[in-house]
């Protein structure tokens, strides 16, 4: 393709604008306006759009007629969604020549739908992927353009994951453009992969409720999982809620029968508490607990 690369740019949060400080600086490529969440609080993709003069659309539902034409009217080759949030129907993903791109910070045909950081945490995964994938009428379901895997340690978290994935889904939601518009790319049908691969719902509010009757493994994925910026893990201290950032699994800690939930022993970050299967060490805690109590709602 010897012509800029027309783009339509649907996007949010740091992940885009990174994203878009690699799109915008290449001259192969052309952002024609730039759509962001509806209840978007972020101002950088409008101080982007001042500064770099492109149209900043605010579009109640981007599947409307009125949408549709507008959107039309900017004769995009491409839409490219980072971090958006509405579905994509089939007028619009007709819309333009090539069709609309994703950046989906999960493996797919794995991990699909919502919150999948926080989802491979909960699962024990020692990696997670960054997928760039065609939009079609399903969630996450289009063929894949390009996908890079990651590894996760104990050392890793929420937090950590989220900052691999600012810089990672931009860079290969890059890669990817240009291997587009160098025509140089395969479509991947993702059952090719896996013929059914999963997904993932939502976590919503009570979900962040420890379980003290798990085993140490599940509850410290559990902690780290949603640890800052996160909802933060949550228990009971007779009816005192108490916040938990951080926690230490204890390899080959010893299976013993014990009161579950009751804190056990402090330590020099904070404290044990019994789980179903050993203990575990909690930090970084909000509120106050001590030797002998009992935690749990």
């Amino acid at each position: 393709m010897n012509k800029k690369l027309k783009i339509g740019y649907f996007a949010d949060g740091p992940w885009s604008h990174n994203a878009f400080l690699r799109i915008i600086n290449d001259y192969r490529f052309e952002i024609k306006f730039i759509v962001p969440r509806n209840d978007t609080k972020d101002e950088t993709l409008l101080d982007f759009s001042k500064q770099f003069k492109i149209d900043y659309l605010k579009l109640e539902n981007v599947n409307s007629e009125q949408s549709l034409k507008v959107i039309n009217d900017y004769d995009c080759d491409i839409l490219v969604s980072m971090s958006f949030n509405q579905i994509f129907r089939k007028k619009i993903i007709d819309l333009t020549p090539i069709g609309i791109i994703n950046c989906h910070a999960g493996k797919l045909p794995f991990y699909r739908g919502r919150n999948i950081l926080n989802w491979v945490l909960l699962n024990d995964g020692k990696e997670f992927g960054i997928t760039v994938h065609f939009v079609d009428e399903g969630i996450d379901t289009g063929d894949i353009i390009l996908q890079k895997t990651f590894p996760i340690t104990d050392k890793d978290n929420y937090k950590t994951l989220l900052e691999t994935s600012y810089n990672a889904c931009a860079n290969i939601l890059y890669e990817a453009l240009v291997k587009i518009v160098e025509e140089d790319y395969k479509r991947i049908e993702q059952r090719t992969i896996h013929p059914v691969g999963f997904y993932c719902g939502m976590r919503s509010e009570g979900d962040e409720i420890i379980n003290w009757n798990d085993t140490s493994r599940n509850i410290f994925n559990f902690i780290r999982s949603i640890s800052k910026p996160g909802p933060i893990a949550t228990t009971y201290n007779n009816n005192t809620e108490i916040k938990i950032n951080n926690s230490n699994y204890i390899n080959k800690a010893p299976s013993y029968i014990g009161t579950i939930g009751q804190v056990l022993s402090k330590t020099e970050l904070g404290f044990l508490v019994k789980t179903k299967d050993s203990f575990i060490e909690i930090f970084a805690l909000t509120g106050k607990i001590r030797v002998g109590d009992k935690l749990g709602k």
